[in-house]
């Protein structure tokens, strides 16, 4: 039994391993899509405001 024991625990921490790096790649990309989101969302908001002031002050 400690034989399967010694055998089986690096490729149980080394599975433990690649799984946290799957996951931690999983949640930058995650990220990249919500800032790439959120920076879509501010230009628009920018714009908006831009094209709202340029109608109050046409001639500016």
């Amino acid at each position: 039994m400690d034989v399967l024991f010694a055998f089986f625990l690096p490729l149980a921490l080394e599975a433990h391993e690649e799984g946290i790096r799957i996951i931690t790649g999983m949640l930058l990309v995650g990220l990249t899509f919500v800032v790439v989101i959120a920076l879509g969302e501010l230009a628009r908001w920018l714009g908006h405001r831009r094209r709202g002031r340029r109608r109050a002050h046409p001639y500016l």
